[in-house]
């Protein structure tokens, strides 16, 4: 996968309220979470990581996790990637996410 300047999409990392875990879904998503690290949800977009939030949590194009359970993007898990093309975007996020949930986080990524 190339990654670089090339490209205007980006993944990111939005840290989600604890209470998600009230959520069968997610739990069922995340069954070897130990309660060590925060609850997650991980996307790309062809927006700033910033713009995006503020849409999911005015509920345009909205993930429901993120729009009810977010609290604020996690850059230091995501910048370091950003920008790049669409398809090492969409790449990149199930890697991500991947690797966010074998570091201990609960992981919701569509």
């Amino acid at each position: 996968m190339t990654l670089g300047a090339a490209g205007h999409h980006h993944v990111y990392v939005v840290e989600l309220s604890d209470r998600v875990w009230n959520e069968a879904r997610f739990r069922r998503a995340n069954p070897d979470y130990a309660h060590a690290k925060p609850c997650v949800y991980v996307g790309m977009t062809g927006l700033d990581p910033d713009l995006r939030m503020d849409k999911h949590k005015a509920g345009i194009q909205s993930n429901r996790y993120v729009f009810d359970y977010g609290l604020r993007l996690l850059p230091a898990l995501y910048a370091v990637y950003n920008p790049m093309p669409y398809d090492a975007a969409r790449d990149m996020e199930v890697e991500l996410a991947i690797g966010l949930r074998e570091a201990g986080y609960a992981v919701w990524q569509a």
